[in-house]
């Protein structure tokens, strides 16, 4: 049975490790984690999980309900607030099919990282200039805060949402297999974070992410509406410029910086200090390492894109992983976003 976890250091918070740091020290717990394992194996996973797992089937439920509620909410929203939007001001056919995903998407990674962020700068949770603090008292079983049970349950509901949202919802693009199980692995880490507690982890990782989400669709909704009507307006066209850079800058600082040298550090590393053997270390480590590699796959587009712009064969915005209308694929199409068929316009009317 895993022991309760240490408390806060009395130096205060360990400053931030480098690059060579988190992989010299990473490596070593996790191979001195796996040297000490004797009984490894899915004896110990099954006995982990009934010691130390604590979610309750009225939790599930209400966890699919609110996913449900989220596909509901957006239909209704696509049908009766963006469409009719994007119709009012005369958006191109092309940007007004997908204005409604970036719409939906954008309000609500807004409203969860403010959340997030109102979470670890506005209580007095240490996580985020304190990272190994997310493992400080940990034990089996512990309360969960009401105010990250919420985020967790409005988190977790929307990943499950997501998941069916790419498949019958969204643009299809060069990403989308990728995309899926992004949502997969995420929606599996809020789960299982919340029922081992690692909550205070989920946290400081959500907010990490969510911040490239807004500035992504805050920018490709000033693409959409910098040419409606038929003139160019560049208010629009100078906030998708600024928010392309921003978006490239985010991503580097908060998901390929901040995100491995805060979090995978505390759970490679840190983890095992607090709680020398904490439950499904090697489990829990694996999926954000797998966060990481996609960060790092679609920085490769960001990268991609900036390199077609240097070298001038791109003068305007687009997202690089959308489909050339000769290239596209056709699947079924979307009941609830009719318009669009895999980024590309199917019908011009509205």
């Amino acid at each position: 049975m895993a022991a309760a976890g240490t408390t806060a250091s009395p130096t205060g918070p360990e400053p931030m490790p480098s690059y060579a740091q988190l992989v010299q020290r990473g490596w070593g717990s996790a191979v001195a984690a796996a040297r000490g394992c004797v009984d490894c194996g899915w004896g110990l996973a099954r006995r982990g999980l009934a010691e130390h797992a604590h979610l309750a089937p009225p939790e599930l439920l209400l966890l699919a309900l609110c996913a449900l509620g989220w596909t509901a909410l957006r239909s209704a929203a696509t049908t009766r607030l963006f469409r009719p939007l994007a119709k009012r001001c005369r958006l191109q056919p092309r940007d007004a099919a997908k204005m409604p995903e970036s719409a939906w998407k954008f309000l609500f990674y807004l409203g969860a990282w403010s959340y997030s962020a109102y979470l670890l700068f506005g209580t007095d949770y240490p996580f985020f200039h304190d990272p190994p603090s997310v493992f400080y008292d940990w034990t089996p079983g512990m309360a969960v805060p009401r105010d990250i049970a919420a985020a967790y349950l409005l988190q977790g509901s929307f990943y499950g949402h997501s998941i069916y949202a790419t498949l019958y919802m969204d643009a299809w693009r060069k990403d989308s297999v990728v995309m899926l199980v992004h949502h997969v692995v995420t929606l599996v880490l809020i789960v299982s974070s919340y029922a081992f507690r690692y909550h205070n982890v989920g946290i400081l990782v959500l907010f990490l992410h969510d911040i490239s989400d807004v500035q992504l669709e805050f920018t490709k909704l000033n693409v959409y509406f910098k040419s409606r009507g038929g003139t160019h307006h560049p208010l629009h066209a100078l906030a998708a410029d600024l928010g392309c850079l921003s978006f490239s800058l985010s991503w580097f600082w908060f998901r390929l910086y901040w995100f491995p040298l805060k979090v995978l550090y505390a759970t490679c590393h840190c983890s095992l200090r607090s709680v020398p053997d904490i439950p499904f270390y090697f489990f829990f480590n694996t999926l954000l390492l797998l966060l990481t590699l996609m960060n790092l796959y679609w920085f490769l587009y960001i990268v991609a894109f900036a390199a077609k712009v240097l070298t001038g064969q791109v003068r305007e915005l687009k997202d690089v992983r959308e489909y050339d209308a000769a290239e596209a694929p056709s699947p079924k199409p979307s009941k609830a976003e009719k318009p669009l068929r895999n980024g590309l316009v199917k019908d011009k009317c509205f």
